[in-house]
């Protein structure tokens, strides 16, 4: 195919500031991907933007399975907040309060009512 470009699951991307590896970004306004790597502000790095992912949670929320996850750029982690935040997956499994981690299903949901 003469269009194809790449898989996107991996993505180079240049963030406006540091990523620690295992961090997640938000590109933009619906980008959402995870560092690979360390990677340093204005400097392309590797990002997984596809996937399964153990991503970081506010600790003390419960989350069920099939909750929207919404990216906290202040925290660095994912929580069920709708105002003002961007969802960027689905929990696919539950999470207890209290706990540092959700397993999440990386992708850009647009909530109803936004």
């Amino acid at each position: 195919m003469k269009n194809f470009y790449q898989k996107g699951d991996v993505l180079t991307l240049t963030p406006a500031a540091a990523v620690a590896s295992g961090t997640g970004c938000l590109f933009g306004a619906s980008l959402f991907a995870i560092a690979t790597t360390d990677v340093a502000a204005g400097v392309p790095g590797e990002f997984l933007a596809e996937g399964v992912v153990s991503v970081a949670k506010t600790s003390a929320l419960a989350i069920a399975t099939g909750d929207r996850l919404f990216w906290d750029p202040v925290n660095k982690c994912v929580n069920k907040t709708l105002t003002g935040q961007q969802c960027v997956g689905i929990a696919v499994a539950d999470a207890a309060n209290p706990s540092a981690t959700v397993l999440m299903k990386m992708e850009v949901v647009t909530a109803s009512a936004t």
